[in-house]
């Protein structure tokens, strides 16, 4: 068992016109982070605060903070988008961004 099995992980977004992109927040149980950005770089935090505060300085929005009403404001709808899902991180680093309107 390694420390990721008891991470939790939150996703976060940011939008460039009808561009999603998306960043993978993980806490550790030691109360470190990590995020895993779009580029697949995994930069190392001393704490979630720190974490979230680079997200939001970066305009990132945590995505389970979003409601229908402020996705519809972004030109999008929560039935339209999910985070990204692979097996592993290199395979992940790949749909880390999103076309509005497109499938993957």
């Amino acid at each position: 068992m390694n420390d990721s099995d008891n991470a939790t992980d939150q996703w976060w977004l940011a939008q460039l016109g009808n561009t999603l992109i998306w960043a993978r927040l993980r806490i550790r149980p030691a109360g470190t982070a990590e995020v895993l950005d779009s580029d697949g770089n995994t930069l190392s935090y001393d704490s979630e605060d720190t974490a979230r505060a680079q997200l939001l300085d970066a305009e990132f929005v945590a995505f389970d903070g979003i409601d229908e009403e402020d996705a519809l404001q972004r030109g999008f709808s929560l039935h339209e988008i999910q985070p990204p899902h692979a097996d592993n991180d290199d395979a992940l680093q790949g749909r880390m961004v999103q076309l509005l309107g497109m499938r993957a």
